[in-house]
């Protein structure tokens, strides 16, 4: 796999983009200076594919990546990120592989990634194109709703698709004082939570607001 070239027009695109989603950030009440300087390094365009006009990687918006399924907007990534408080060396489970652009931005930011994708499509795409990169996530065909227990404890989660309940499985494989941001309803919206395990068994919650994502679903897709 070749990727695209990555000039000065992308670098100054991102720039404007990384401004706009600093402004979006702190209008929430949110601050993430890892966050920003990793989508700064990050060029997203590498995720989009080639039929499309390149342009609309640096829009703020979400976009068709196949299978159903669509590459986060940049506020959405920015703002899951820095609810997790992500530092170095963190090992964090990403449930929702996707593009792969979210997984590349922890991995900028110097986190250990586990990440789950049960499209087999965008599993093998993600694959080739964060290699192609240099990223070194572990990356994993199979069904999010079971996490990874042999890898266990996780010190932080994100779950990138609408969750019509919090998993059980998941917060058991969150270490006590570990975070994990969730977009939680059944329906076109879900309301973005915060979970931090405080004990072995007690959950803290916080709710952040209305976003929309395609749907969590079980088993795997071929």
């Amino acid at each position: 796999m070749r990727l695209r070239n990555d000039g000065l027009k992308f670098q100054g695109m991102r720039r404007q983009l990384v401004k706009k989603v600093k402004q979006l950030l702190e209008e929430a009440g949110l601050s993430d200076e890892g966050v920003l300087k990793a989508m700064q390094e990050v060029p997203r365009h590498y995720f989009f594919d080639s039929t499309f006009d390149m342009k609309y990687a640096y829009d703020n918006a979400a976009f068709p990546i196949g299978a159903g399924q669509t590459i986060s907007q940049p506020y959405t990534v920015a703002c899951q990120t820095a609810l997790m408080n992500v530092k170095k060396r963190d090992k964090v489970l990403e449930i929702g592989t996707g593009s792969g652009y979210q997984c590349a931005i922890l991995c900028e930011m110097g986190a250990k990634v586990f990440s789950i994708e049960r499209q087999k499509l965008l599993y093998d795409t993600s694959q080739k194109i964060l290699d192609h990169m240099g990223y070194r996530p572990r990356l994993f065909y199979g069904d999010g709703y079971k996490g990874k227990p042999a890898f266990a404890p996780f010190d932080k989660m994100i779950v990138t698709c609408g969750a019509p309940y919090i998993p059980d499985a998941l917060k058991e494989q969150l270490k006590v004082g570990g975070i994990m941001v969730i977009p939680v309803g059944s329906g076109s919206e879900q309301r973005m939570l915060r979970i931090t395990r405080t004990s072995e068994t007690e959950f803290e919650e916080e709710d952040f607001g209305v976003f929309s994502f395609v749907p969590m679903l079980e088993d795997t897709n071929r």
